[in-house]
């Protein structure tokens, strides 16, 4: 069992770490493996449209200069994906986009293979824009047939600077219970 989290954001240490390790933590403390992967602030590159993936059929991206594959590797071992992103113009950071374009296609083209995985996004906004960059996520997560939990609230926090967030109590709240219900769900799924 396990559960990975991938931070969109260049800013390592930042309110979105924190708030994905919110969530990591009671996963970990049910005895599920977890890890946190940066993603933002490292090259990773849009898909090319190239549709090389529709033709291998080998559950990788034909672009090999980045550490995509190595992402997909790990989502593909995953019983949960929870991807953080802070918002930048009420969209995603670059990096997450790109994870979600390729992710997303790759594994549609291989047969689906994230449905039945559980996904959460994870978002930190400043002052608004959170709801656009939650929905993105979520819409990658649906469309791949993902079960996608839901919190005491749309799973977000507020804060800007570099540990603001920590005083988003009601955030935090809901973080918690995030990742409780994550931890839940891949116990039932395993138990099934």
């Amino acid at each position: 069992m396990k559960a990975i989290a991938f931070n969109g954001s260049p800013r390592r240490g930042g309110n979105t770490e924190y708030l994905l390790r919110k969530v990591l933590e009671p996963i970990a403390e049910a005895g599920i493996d977890t890890e946190l992967v940066q993603v933002g602030g490292r090259p990773l590159r849009g898909c090319t449209a190239c549709m090389r993936c529709r033709e291998n059929l080998d559950k990788r991206c034909s672009v090999t200069s980045d550490k995509f594959n190595d992402h997909m590797a790990k989502m593909l071992e995953a019983d949960a994906i929870i991807l953080g992103s802070p918002t930048y113009f009420a969209g995603m950071t670059a990096e997450m986009t790109a994870l979600i374009h390729r992710a997303g296609y790759v594994a549609f083209q291989n047969g689906g293979l994230f449905a039945r995985k559980i996904g959460a996004g994870v978002v930190v906004n400043r002052r608004g824009g959170a709801t656009s960059v939650f929905d993105q996520i979520n819409h990658m997560f649906l469309m791949s047939r993902m079960i996608v939990p839901g919190s005491t609230y749309w799973n977000f926090g507020v804060g800007r600077e570099k540990g603001e967030v920590a005083g988003d109590e009601e955030g935090l709240r809901n973080m918690r219970d995030l990742g409780e219900t994550i931890a839940w769900l891949i116990q039932r799924l395993h138990a099934a």
